[in-house]
């Protein structure tokens, strides 16, 4: 295949298509979350993530597993733990049987704000979504994302 191989050039126009439509989304919910709940995208991606684990097996997330689950290095990640433990949204505590394992946990300040947060949330992605509908490149991905289920 060579660069201007036409398969190429549709599956790169694809990829522009999809990283706009992720782009304009982002944009709109940072805009909604900043401004009704002084939240990055990415904090509150973080809130909803740590919020959903429990104490069964395999119930906390390491923090490997937490940078996985909101697209973020490690370190990216730690210093966003970090700043929203300082706003004490956040905790975190020794593992009870691996001494070199941290965990970390919303507190109830931020399981209220994330409960306030969400349907902001809700409301800005399904704004941005009906939105990109309307642009003819975009909307075979709209209705993509709105018929995928992903187990959880």
């Amino acid at each position: 295949m060579t660069a201007t191989d036409p398969a190429l050039t549709a599956l790169a126009q694809g990829w522009c298509a999809l990283s706009l439509l992720h782009g304009r989304i982002e944009a709109h919910i940072e805009r909604a979350l900043q401004t009704g709940h002084d939240l990055s995208v990415r904090e509150y991606s973080l809130l909803d993530v740590l919020s959903r684990q429990h104490s069964g097996e395999g119930g906390h997330l390491q923090m490997k597993q937490v940078a996985d689950a909101v697209a973020l290095s490690q370190s990216a990640t730690t210093r966003l733990v970090t700043r929203l433990e300082d706003r004490g949204l956040l905790s975190r505590y020794l593992c009870p049987t691996d001494r070199r394992g941290i965990y970390t946990n919303v507190t109830e300040t931020g399981l209220a704000l994330l409960d306030e947060a969400r349907p902001t949330n809700d409301k800005a992605l399904r704004q941005a979504l009906d939105k990109a509908a309307t642009n003819p490149e975009l909307a075979p991905l709209v209705r993509a994302v709105e018929t995928l289920r992903i187990p959880v």
